[in-house]
């Protein structure tokens, strides 16, 4: 950062001590730093302008500079900060601690000496570029473990969610749902004859499959109590918060239509187009049920459908495989 492109913003009653200033600054190449005559004004071009140094009077005709330096802390973002440099008459060590404490981070006596000036503002100077850097660093890190823990909990073919990600919503929604008295109902969802798909028309057309069911498995799943998942190679699951056995069954059966409606030729069903078997089980979270219990019956009402003819939707009953 060029020391021109620092934007200061300079708070002082005295014409005088400002053009002063604005000579000093000018020599520094620094061009039209913004001017305020007393607090009030001070705090408006702050909010508005973003200054990156504020060279703030401590006495001034509404509200003295270290209110003023206060309140522009409190104006902060997250990750902004502008460097305040107070211009004082005193210079005891009282002054000064009330200044830091106040939100400052150095201090010029008047009259000020345009080398000491330029020093200091030099000074901020790196302080902001460090500053800057160091955001600019924090950001990027926040962008990565975004993208770390998307891909942690992200099935890598389809772009649901994992089986890792599963479980951690199911023990969630499982909580959720015992605390509020609500249903959750849990419908695994299996691809008809798969393994003869994949014999049959290469691994790569096996993998589109997959990503076209789990599409429409996702489309059913759009509330934020809802999880539409990846259980294991070609199994899917669908957790439905909040939702009882008749509404569970309804979706499932959607999901069925909206796959049979892919049109995806398969040799091996009965309808010559990929298909799905779905088990549904809904139950009434409580102490004396368990999670474990409510996948294992789901997974056995899922078996039911594939032993049953499979492309269809049955519906389980918790603690019956």
């Amino acid at each position: 950062m060029q020391v021109e492109a620092l934007k200061i913003l300079v708070v002082e009653d005295s014409k005088v001590t400002v053009k002063v200033l604005n000579n000093y600054l000018a020599a520094m190449q620094v061009n039209a730093p913004l001017v305020a005559e007393n607090g009030t004004q001070a705090l408006e071009i702050y909010e508005r302008e973003r200054p990156d140094v504020v060279l703030l009077d401590i006495k001034l005709p509404d509200i003295d500079g270290f209110e003023v330096a206060r309140k522009i802390r409190m104006m902060e973002g997250e990750h902004e900060w502008a460097a305040i440099i107070f211009l004082t008459a005193m210079n005891s060590d009282e002054d000064l601690a009330h200044g830091i404490a106040a939100g400052g981070d150095d201090y010029l006596v008047k009259p000020v000496s345009e080398i000491v000036f330029h020093a200091k503002v030099r000074a901020m100077q790196r302080l902001i570029e460090m500053q800057r850097k160091l955001v600019d660093v924090t950001q990027k890190l926040d962008g990565a473990n975004a993208e770390l823990l998307r891909l942690s909990t992200t099935d890598a073919l389809t772009g649901i969610a994992n089986r890792r990600s599963l479980d951690h919503f199911l023990e969630r929604e499982w909580r959720r749902c015992l605390r509020m008295k609500k249903p959750l109902s849990l419908v695994m969802l299996d691809i008809d004859y798969f393994k003869l798909f994949n014999d049959k028309y290469g691994h790569q057309a096996g993998d589109d499959c997959l990503k076209k069911v789990a599409d429409q498995i996702a489309r059913a799943a759009p509330r934020a109590t809802d999880l539409a998942a990846r259980y294991g190679g070609e199994e899917f699951t669908l957790v439905l918060g909040e939702t009882d056995q008749d509404g569970a069954m309804w979706i499932a059966e959607r999901v069925r239509q909206m796959v049979a409606e892919l049109k995806v030729p398969h040799y091996a069903t009965g309808s010559k187009f990929v298909s799905i078997s779905c088990g549904v089980v809904s139950v009434l979270p409580e102490e004396n049920v368990s999670l474990e219990m409510l996948t294992k019956s789901a997974d056995a009402a899922l078996y039911q459908a594939k032993r049953s003819g499979r492309d269809r939707v049955v519906a389980g009953t918790y603690g019956k495989f």
